[in-house]
């Protein structure tokens, strides 16, 4: 059975708190601030793990975008209390690459009207918009994502990518073959592209082994 790769968002009061089964996860904080333990995520950071995990709020309460790696048959875990509640965004059932993986978290910047010339990835993976609006062209379809909304790319369909009028950035996890550790994973469709400057920027929050069967 194909895993499941989700993202759910979390809102949380100044009082909210959150307690996670063990699987591999990635919270991405959109507002505010959460600790967990000794480590503490603020805006625009991460918490990455694949042990049981407890993240408590702090201050002012936090918006958090909460990728997972799961069983399709395993419920994801949602809160809908006073003080925490929860929204399935997308859920995606991947077909994953062969061998070791990699499950890489990180953000995609563009410039004004910048682009990324047609490729394709080495492994599947959910995008969600945090600044701007990104034009996503892949398949004969295309789509406009603004702040919130998120998509599903599979890795080997080729797609273009352009940025609006504004500043534009999403936040981003892939399954990737081990060996792409510190390395990139795009790959660019035309020869003559290769070579071209490229507008986008990363920021890489984790490039971690991902132990999965």
């Amino acid at each position: 059975m194909h895993p499941e790769l989700r993202l759910i968002e979390d809102f949380m009061s100044d009082r909210g708190a959150l307690d996670l089964p063990a699987q591999p996860r990635m919270l991405y904080v959109v507002r505010g601030s959460i600790a967990a333990g000794r480590r503490t995520a603020r805006i625009g950071e991460v918490l990455y793990s694949e042990e049981r995990l407890t993240a408590h709020a702090e201050e002012s309460g936090a918006t958090l975008w909460r990728f997972e790696l799961s069983d399709p048959r395993t419920p994801a875990a949602k809160m809908n209390s006073p003080s925490v509640s929860s929204r399935d965004k997308l859920a995606q059932p991947l077909t994953l690459p062969d061998g070791d993986l990699l499950w890489r978290g990180d953000s995609v910047a563009f410039p004004p009207g910048g682009c990324a010339y047609l490729h394709r990835h080495q492994g599947p993976g959910i995008r969600c918009v945090i600044e701007g609006e990104l034009r996503v062209d892949t398949g004969g379809h295309s789509a406009t994502y603004r702040i919130g909304d998120a998509w599903y790319e599979a890795g080997p369909d080729p797609v273009f990518a352009q940025a609006g009028d504004r500043q534009t950035r999403f936040i981003r996890v892939m399954i990737l073959p081990r060996a792409l550790i510190g390395k990139s994973s795009i790959q660019y469709v035309n020869a003559e592209d290769k070579e071209k400057p490229k507008a986008q920027q990363y920021r890489v929050f984790v490039d971690a082994p991902l132990a999965w069967s």
